[in-house]
């Protein structure tokens, strides 16, 4: 057989495996309690709602359904994203700012390919979502890592700092990937004061914000603030988000909120991947805004992840070690620990998985793999006896660890 390795590209060296993907994987068909990945509860789906819906689009609009549709997205389910927008506080927007993409992972390659070289000076908060640092790493640029601590959230004043001692140097950062609300992994939530600080230093320092609000609509304790985009005056945050978590992943279905230049690039780009994003599920997902079924579901959504977060922390709060640290988070899906700094959570995995519990080791949260005592831990897809257990046998298995230290 051929041996293909001589024949890659370069640029494949620089992607890396998704080692939360690569941990499902793990964990499939094995007694396992997996808090590791970041699935929706399936309860949650509002399927019987989604089966009338593709019914009822396939029944009345088969011929523009089930046909090749616009690169940017099908304009009527446009529109209903301009309505959909409006309910996250975005408003003097019209379809010409939407993209419609598969999901927003497809947006965040997207864009980081559109507007990083390498080079670029990118900053990131410390940790932040494995994936877009993962397509980010591919691009090749300096990385400045922002802080995020489990009470306070992104440390800006860290950010400004470093802002200024770059100007000294003649450098200046070009974009500042963030996720203001429910960050994934942190779990931690931006404050409103925070969030007009942040455009502040970005009008200062002449940089571009990708704001990644794929938990705005799950904010259950308390409200959800206003995205960065919301308070943006000067068109500066390019915002995206995603219904895989409001209605259903399968669908595969993320958008973007941007100035019309962005999104022209945006369109030239795609043209080029995948010529434009599956026009059925753009027509479900228009008819779920229309009839009023994301809207109407969320509460159930938000009472099932507020018990099971509970239920975590309490766990957590009994089992874990008073050393240890963790955020509470107010929307979401995950519970982010700071354990004591002997502990590598990395090596500590395969005894986990031995006693029968699967997480996500931090260091890949991190743009520098730093972060070795920490972990994420999900809690929107187990069940509440498994994450009880499941967060016992792990607190036995991180003393265990501690002791041995």
């Amino acid at each position: 057989m051929v041996n293909y390795q001589p024949f890659l590209s370069k640029d494949t060296s620089l992607l890396k495996t998704s080692e939360i993907r690569d941990l499902l994987k793990l964990t499939e068909g094995r007694e396992v309690i997996s808090l590791a990945g970041g699935l929706p509860d399936p309860t949650t789906f509002p399927a019987e709602d989604i089966r009338r819906i593709a019914d009822d689009v396939i029944k009345e609009e088969s011929a523009q359904a089930l046909q090749y549709s616009t690169t940017s997205g099908v304009l009527s389910f446009k529109k209903e994203l301009v309505n959909l927008s409006k309910m996250r506080g975005i408003s003097s927007i019209s379809e010409d700012n939407i993209f419609v993409t598969v999901g927003s992972q497809e947006a965040l390659f997207m864009i980081f390919n559109i507007f990083i070289d390498k080079g670029d000076y990118v900053a990131v908060e410390n940790p932040s979502y494995l994936a877009a640092l993962n397509i980010l790493r591919a691009r090749q640029p300096n990385f400045i890592g922002i802080d995020v601590d489990p009470k306070n959230g992104t440390n800006l004043d860290q950010l400004e700092t470093k802002l200024r001692q770059m100007k000294q140097e003649n450098k200046k950062i070009k974009m500042f990937y963030v996720i203001p609300t429910a960050q994934n992994p942190a779990g931690t939530t931006m404050k409103l004061e925070d969030r007009k600080r942040l455009l502040e230093l970005a009008s200062q320092y002449d940089f571009i914000i990708m704001e990644d609000d794929a938990y705005g609509f799950l904010v259950f304790e308390g409200d959800s603030p206003a995205p960065l985009k919301a308070l943006d005056k000067e068109g500066r945050v390019i915002y995206t988000s995603t219904f895989s978590k409001i209605l259903s992943p399968g669908l595969r279905l993320g958008w973007v909120v941007a100035e019309t230049d962005v999104i022209k690039e945006m369109e030239i780009y795609k043209q080029n991947v995948d010529l434009h994003t599956p026009t059925l599920s753009q027509y479900i997902a228009r008819e779920a805004i229309k009839r009023g079924v994301i809207m109407n579901n969320l509460p159930k959504v938000k009472n099932t992840y507020i018990e099971k977060r509970n239920v975590m922390l309490q766990a957590i709060e009994e089992n874990f070690p008073k050393e240890a640290k963790w955020s509470r988070p107010v929307g979401g899906m995950f519970v982010f620990a700071w354990l004591p700094k002997g502990i590598d959570t990395t090596k500590m995995l395969e005894k986990s998985m031995a006693n029968g519990v699967a997480y996500v080791p931090g260091s890949s949260f991190y743009y520098d793999y730093s972060g070795k005592n920490t972990m994420r831990l999900n809690f929107s897809y187990p069940s509440k006896e498994q994450l009880r257990r499941g967060i016992e046998t792990l607190g036995k298995v991180i003393k265990e660890e501690l002791s041995a230290s």
